[in-house]
C-alpha cells in the first residue's frame, strides 16, 4: 500500500512515517507539508505518482482544498485532523461521490469501542443522566475535542429531545435530556474521555485513556487499509470495527 502523508512535517505525520517506514506492504509515496524540505511537496496539486491512500494530518482549514485535490487525483483519503467549521464539515459530507472517504474525530479503535459501548449503554438507560469529561494536554486548541462532540452526538442520536451543554454555570437545575460535556485543559495529558451514566441508583464509568499520541496514527494506518478498494463514500470507525 502506498501511502501520501499530508501534514509530513507535524508529529502525527511523522509518527505515521515512522509505522510506514517500518511496516511489511507499506511504501511512501510522497510527505506533504506546508512548510517543505528536503524531499517534501508543498501540496498535493504537485503529486503526480502513483499511490493508493492519502493520510492527513495537517490542519482543518486545508480540508476543502485536500478533498478537491484527491477528488482530482482519485486517490482515498482518511481525513485525521478535528476542529473542523460548520462549513468544513458540510463539504466533507457532501464530497463522498467520487472516492472512499474516512472521516473520524478520533482515529482510536478504543474510542471506537467507548462509542459503540455508549450508545448502548444510552439505550439500556433511556432515562439515566449523561455527562462527558474529556481532558487534554494544555496546547490543545479546540474545546471541547472533536471525540467529546462525536461521543454526544453518537448519544444524543439515541434519545429523543435531548441536547447538548457544553459545561455548566449560573442557577438552574439540570433539565431532562441533558448531555453534558466538559473540557479539562491541563500539562500533558494526552488524551482521556470518560462518560458517566447515572440512573439515581447507579453509576455506570466508561473510559478512554490514550498513553502515546502514536496510537492515533496507527488507527489511521488501520482506516487506510480498510479503504483502499472500497467503492466512494463516507466511512468512519463505526465501519470498521463492525468489519474487523
Amino acid at each position: 500500500m502506498k501511502i501520501i502523508i499530508n501534514g509530513a512535517g507535524g508529529f502525527m505525520g511523522r509518527e505515521v512515517a515512522k509505522i510506514v517506514n517500518a511496516g511489511d506492504g507499506l511504501e511512501l509515496a510522497a510527505l506533504i507539508d506546508i512548510a517543505g524540505g528536503e524531499g517534501v511537496l508543498t501540496s498535493l496539486n504537485e503529486f503526480n505518482g502513483e499511490a493508493d491512500v492519502i493520510i492527513d494530518f495537517s490542519h482543518h482549514s486545508a480540508t476543502i482544498e485536500l478533498i478537491d485535490a484527491a477528488e482530482k487525483l482519485g486517490i482515498p483519503l482518511v481525513l485525521a485532523t478535528t476542529g473542523h467549521t460548520p462549513e468544513e464539515t458540510d463539504y466533507i459530507n457532501t464530497h463522498t461521490d467520487k472516492i472512499p472517504l474516512f472521516f473520524s474525530a478520533n482515529m482510536s479503535l478504543g474510542v471506537a469501542m467507548l462509542v459503540k459501548l455508549s450508545r448502548e449503554c444510552a439505550k439500556i438507560f433511556p432515562d439515566a443522566d449523561i455527562e462527558i469529561i474529556e481532558k487534554h494536554h494544555n496546547r490543545k486548541l479546540d474545546a471541547p475535542s472533536g471525540t467529546a462532540l462525536m461521543l454526544g452526538r453518537a448519544l444524543a442520536e439515541e434519545r429523543e429531545n435531548s441536547k447538548l451543554i457544553f459545561g455548566r454555570v449560573g442557577q438552574a437545575k439540570r433539565e431532562k435530556g441533558e448531555i453534558g460535556i466538559h473540557a479539562l485543559r491541563l500539562g500533558d495529558v494526552v488524551g482521556e474521555h470518560e462518560v458517566i451514566i447515572d440512573t439515581g441508583t447507579e453509576t455506570l464509568s466508561l473510559k478512554h485513556t490514550a498513553h502515546s499520541r502514536a496510537l492515533f496514527a496507527r488507527g489511521a494506518v488501520e482506516a487506510a487499509a480498510f479503504i483502499v478498494g472500497k467503492k466512494p463514500g463516507k466511512y468512519t470507525m463505526t465501519e470498521l470495527i463492525n468489519a474487523e
